[in-house]
């Protein structure tokens, strides 16, 4: 099984897979908390979602509260902050674990993958970035307090379009 043949469910419960999410397009998958510090960041990941929707890219947004109970919320309460807050039009997932025992097949895959800095493994914080190719291959991890308009993060993305 490849990452984009992974099961997850949307926000709203319905299965899916990561494949079926991304549609055949370059990704950048974002662990989201409504309450955290990085939260601003959302801002700048619709920015890209409309600056390069159109070119064959996606924000996926994972809403996870294992980091300081930052995304305490329901499934309905996430999508209306999201939407309300920061008019977020890219695909969300179900809340679920990124570290731990309980961690989600996606991220087994995505914690392989090295920062600039050379680090790899669990993810540190809220707003963990990773940019994925077409073919579900992790091109670029990028961590929290690297913002979504970060020219290394446009490089990277623009590179894969």
């Amino acid at each position: 099984m490849t990452l984009l043949d992974t099961p997850i469910a949307l926000l709203d419960g319905t299965p899916s897979t990561l494949g079926e999410i991304t549609g055949g397009r370059v990704a950048l998958i974002v662990n989201v908390a409504s309450q955290c510090g990085f939260t601003p960041q959302y801002a700048g990941l619709e920015a890209l979602q409309q600056k390069y929707g159109d070119q064959g890219f996606t924000v996926v947004g994972v809403p996870c509260n294992q980091f300081g109970a930052q995304e305490p919320g329901t499934s309905d309460q996430i999508a209306e902050f999201c939407e309300t807050s920061f008019g977020v039009s890219f695909p969300m997932t179900e809340k679920l674990e990124v570290n731990g025992p309980g961690r989600h097949p996606i991220y087994d895959v995505l914690t392989l993958a090295t920062t600039a800095s050379g680090k790899t493994g669990d993810v540190r914080w809220n707003f963990e970035k990773y940019l994925v190719d077409s073919d579900g291959n992790v091109a670029a991890r990028f961590s929290h307090p690297v913002p979504p308009e970060d020219p290394r993060l446009i490089d990277a993305l623009e590179e894969l379009l």
